[in-house]
């Protein structure tokens, strides 16, 4: 560790020197991510000198909370309304907890923006090194080809450039490294994967997927979820406590900074620098090649810089792009890698707080509050717009859903006192619930800009967010609403009840999409700008749609995808 903080490997080594303009690293990543993790690890791991730039802090053993109990709080754990003083944004999406709150940003000091009257819920941004697979839920899938040839089924967006077949092998990579636990189904909407066996399913979630398949044709199978049931590298299997969101001192869920990070370090050709602001990347104008970062230190203010040879930016969507926009210049009046002006432009996440809640009296049992916590549930595979030229009138793509079937203590029983106390510790209601999770299509009116009127503390401008709900998207959820009512009551329920809050979820994509066609992408099929070739951009901004399953599974096969592709071209010397 520094004097100012930052955490090196190889100090006294050239390590320690690497990025300056007179020893350039091989490539400068900025974020320390699901996806900046990977990139250090295969790059590191391969040979290549690396400096990792993050804007958080480092983790430590301190961070582990997840069997802190509540009475050991301030607040108890039983409000965010303090913590929503200095994190209005953050306390208003689940992952922020008062156990975990100083792993977010400050949204008083790192603002953003949205048109009036259209909020757009900007959570689970971290300042520590490992970003949201501190917090992530987990879900990983695979996307299909249905997803890659979305375009070409529905006439929205474009079509990724690349299949399946090319990507499924860093699937198998990036599973059987993380850990994946679930059931293969042997269905298209669903590639089957390299999974760790099953959590197992309550009584009631086996009644559940056995007569939704009998009785409705649906795949109802276990949440495929980056939790170990059996122990791999060192890490060893979940033992089920419950709060994922708080860390894991046993390493039994992936996260980033105790995994792929950790590696990088260990080959002593990674330097980690953290505290790290990126505000633009270095172009050199004569020959349009990125020479590497300018960052702000968070504590110091100083202005610093860091040089490459290649650029990879790995920060989070909306980061990455706001560090190209912020990027402008006479020769990119539009932003960094922006000749084809869809820079920003196309911005997708999945919409979700729709679905369903049933009761099953035939399973109720006593709840009991020391059992085993289950980090996973139920998952509904799509069963909407399959067959490609037979679209759906009200919407073109499709949703699936996740949840499970819990037991809880009867809390509304009539009672006080003892009585009541002894009542409850007795009682127990089981449900079952199912939330969507629905695809929009590409629409460049969804952007991100930068505002010129916001800046954070550090004096990076902030960015802009217009998103909003189209006519389909709100047919979908009506229709996901319904399916789950329906499902659920098919299935035996009872007391159903439709949940109906539609928000967007943390999960956004597109915004700096791959693309065949240079004219309508800002980057080609390895995630390499089409404008600047040392300059990659390689999380979730460059996925041309969302699929219907959760992104980051293939965030982290797309990244290892394009360091091979990396190496290959710096060995060839076409980079």
């Amino acid at each position: 560790m520094t004097q100012d903080g930052n955490r090196e490997s190889g100090i006294g080594s050239r390590e320690s020197r690497v990025g300056t303009r007179s020893s350039p690293a091989d490539v400068v990543i900025v974020g320390a991510g699901a996806t900046g993790g990977w990139a250090a690890k295969r790059l590191a791991e391969a040979g290549l000198h690396v400096v990792v730039l993050d804007a958080g802090r480092p983790f430590g053993p301190e961070d582990f909370r997840e069997h802190v109990p509540a009475y050991s709080l301030p607040l108890r754990g039983r409000t965010k309304a303090v913590i929503a003083r200095t994190q209005p944004q953050q306390a208003a999406g689940y992952p922020l907890t008062e156990w975990n709150a100083d792993w977010f940003v400050n949204d008083i000091d790192e603002p953003y923006t949205t048109p009036p009257g259209q909020p757009f819920p900007w959570v689970g941004r971290m300042r520590i090194v490992g970003g949201r697979t501190h917090v992530w839920g987990r879900q990983s899938y695979r996307y299909s080809d249905i997803d890659f040839r979305s375009a070409s089924r529905d006439g929205f967006g474009i079509d990724w450039p690349l299949s399946y077949t090319d990507l499924a092998p860093y699937y198998d990579l990036v599973e059987r490294y993380v850990g994946i636990t679930g059931i293969n189904e042997g269905i298209p909407q669903l590639p089957d994967q390299q999974l760790q066996p099953p959590m197992g399913f309550s009584c009631v979630e086996a009644h559940v997927r056995e007569t939704l398949r009998t009785s409705m044709g649906r795949t109802v199978t276990q949440g495929r979820t980056a939790n170990l049931t059996e122990s791999i590298n060192g890490r060893p299997k979940c033992h089920m406590c419950g709060p994922c969101e708080r860390g894991c001192a046993t390493f039994s869920y992936f996260n980033a900074a105790y995994t792929t990070v950790m590696d990088a370090e260990k080959t002593g050709r990674c330097r980690l620098v953290t505290q790290a602001m990126a505000a633009q990347v270095l172009m050199d104008p004569q020959s349009r090649r990125a020479t590497g970062i300018r960052y702000v230190d968070r504590r110091t203010r100083t202005h610093r810089e860091v040089h490459g040879r290649v650029v990879m930016l790995a920060a989070q969507a909306f980061e990455s792009v706001r560090l190209l926009l912020n990027s402008a210049s006479a020769q990119d009046p539009a932003g960094l890698a922006n000749s084809s002006g869809v820079l920003g432009k196309y911005l997708l996440s999945h919409f979700t707080g729709f679905g369903a809640a049933a009761e099953f009296p035939a399973f109720h049992r006593r709840a009991d509050a020391n059992g085993p916590r289950k980090p996973t549930g139920l998952f509904v595979a799509r069963f909407r717009n399959l067959e490609a030229g037979k679209p759906d009138a009200r919407f073109p793509r499709g949703y699936g859903y996740q949840g499970g079937g819990s037991t809880e203590f009867a809390q509304g029983l009539e009672g006080f006192g003892a009585d009541y106390v002894a009542a409850v510790k007795v009682s127990g209601r089981t449900s079952v619930s199912l939330g969507g999770f629905g695809e929009p299509v590409p629409d460049a009116r969804n952007q991100v800009t930068i505002d010129p009127n916001a800046i954070d503390a550090w004096g990076i401008p902030a960015v802009k967010i217009d998103m909003r709900f189209s006519d389909t998207d709100r047919a979908m959820m009506r229709d996901g609403a319904e399916q789950a009512a329906e499902m659920l009551e098919a299935a035996g329920g009872t007391n159903t009840r439709i949940t109906w809050a539609p928000r967007w979820a943390s999960h956004e994509v597109g915004i700096a999409r791959m693309g065949a066609d240079p004219a309508t992408s800002v980057l080609n099929q390895f995630q390499q700008a089409h404008d600047v070739k040392n300059l990659f951009v390689v999380d979730g901004a460059s996925m041309p749609s969302v699929g219907y399953v959760n992104p980051t599974l293939t965030m982290m096969a797309l990244v290892v995808r394009s360091c091979d592709y990396l190496l290959d071209s710096l060995k060839k010397g076409n980079v």
